[in-house]
């Protein structure tokens, strides 16, 4: 359903040293912090991730790709055998750049700067802190 997912392999947080540990290691990570997969399962071979399960929702199923592809050596995210309800609020995807914040995407995206927690909210499993985001990070923007 959902496709094929590009990212900067150079960037993110970097949760495994050898490719042999990193299937393990991106689920365990996205497990943390399980944004709502049943029966996840997780693939590695060259750079691209694949996931495979069950999501409750639509944002469930991006915030899983989100977190797989903001690790450090990760280029693509391919989540095609993920059953993902139809349903389910609008969201673009934005590639941070220098000089951005929260707030001044906010402000372009909603009008008003102060409105910057609706992205850190839908944004929490890949951003920890609203004030430390990196160049190439990847982000959902929710448009509803």
């Amino acid at each position: 359903m959902m496709g094929l997912f590009d990212f900067v392999r150079s960037v993110g947080n970097k949760i495994f040293n050898r490719d042999e540990e990193a299937a393990e290691k991106i689920q365990q990570h996205i497990e943390a912090d399980n944004p709502g997969i049943k029966d996840m399962k997780v693939a590695f071979n060259d750079g691209v991730v694949s996931i495979t399960g069950s999501a409750n929702s639509k944002e469930a199923m991006e915030k899983a790709v989100l977190m797989a592809g903001n690790i450090k050596g990760v280029g693509e995210v391919k989540a095609g055998e993920v059953k993902v309800p139809e349903t389910g609020s609008n969201s673009e995807y934005y590639v941070i750049e220098s000089g951005d914040t929260l707030s001044k995407l906010a402000k372009k995206y909603y009008g008003n700067a102060m409105d910057y927690p609706k992205i850190f909210e839908a944004n929490r499993e890949v951003i920890k802190d609203p004030d430390k985001i990196f160049v190439g990070q990847k982000i959902r923007i929710p448009l509803d």
